[in-house]
């Protein structure tokens, strides 16, 4: 178990999958919204949760104010995980669980609506080529300003960002590193059409 550690929900425990994920640890997870809050990217914000797991990003996104989210989530036993937190904490209004292979998903057009946030939170085994697939089939999910969150091994490099995607920072936690990159369209890049 874990817990949301802030917001609406905060205290509340949530569930995490018996084997087959990496949950976030709070540690990590503090960090990662300390920053998201000081730069008030999560007010209203649709979001989407990537590799999900248990849900914790996103859940702790919706109990500090965000509008929505979407998790991610192919494994049968951390979606079954997932989806009993959506329930558990009361926020299915607000959730939407993809049941589906990170990839395949974004190639049929990814969420409905455009996202201000993003966490990518892949097991450390996916290879860097496919990162950088995921992270270049971005752009067609992302609103203006959107901001993209990859937490990634610090024993492997992260592969290049996209044009689109500007890195601004690095933050490393022991074996866990926070990559944070930010939106930036083609027009503001000037890239002709």
């Amino acid at each position: 178990m874990t817990r949301i550690i802030a917001g609406t929900l905060g205290g509340r425990r949530i569930a995490v999958p018996a084997k087959g994920t990496r949950p976030t640890t709070d540690r990590v997870r503090e960090a990662v919204f300390s920053r998201l809050d000081h730069s008030n990217v999560l007010r209203g914000a649709h979001v989407l949760d990537l590799f999900a797991g248990s849900g914790g990003l996103g859940l702790e996104a919706l109990s500090r104010g965000a509008a929505e989210a979407t998790f991610v989530e192919a494994n049968g036993a951390a979606a079954r995980v997932l989806q009993t937190n959506i329930r558990d904490l009361g926020v299915g209004p607000r959730a939407t669980l993809v049941r589906e292979r990170v990839q395949p998903y974004l190639n049929r057009g990814g969420p409905t609506i455009k996202v201000d946030l993003v966490f990518a939170d892949p097991p450390y085994d996916i290879s860097p080529g496919d990162l950088a697939q995921v992270l270049n089939s971005l752009e067609p999910a992302l609103a203006s300003g959107a901001v993209v969150v990859v937490e990634w091994s610090a024993h492997a490099p992260l592969p290049n960002w996209p044009d689109f995607l500007v890195a601004v920072a690095r933050k490393e936690y022991g074996d866990t590193v926070l990559h944070y990159a930010d939106y930036q369209p083609s027009a503001a890049r000037g890239d002709a059409d």
